[in-house]
């Protein structure tokens, strides 16, 4: 199964069209993003990030959410991998 995972970009660091990128916070893990996808996006904004490409911006609440759902998996795995 293949996730996108949101981050939040920090500052963008090339603004050529099809070379933009950026850093990405992904919980304290940077990344360079490719953000050619997402010419909207700016400093402060969260995206969907998939094998290294911005696909999408979302708003804080849904950044939220997906973080929540996130954490929820990472809970499951550890009770199915730890069952007492």
């Amino acid at each position: 199964m293949c996730l996108a995972i949101p981050g939040l970009l920090e500052t963008i660091t090339e603004e050529a069209p099809l070379m933009r990128t950026g850093d990405v916070n992904f919980g304290g893990i940077r990344k360079e993003v490719n953000l050619a996808y997402t010419p909207e996006a700016g400093p402060g904004d969260y995206v969907l990030v998939h094998v290294g490409f911005a696909l999408s911006v979302i708003d804080d609440a849904e950044a939220r959410r997906m973080f929540e759902y996130l954490d929820r998996i990472g809970e499951i795995d550890e009770q199915l991998a730890n069952p007492d």
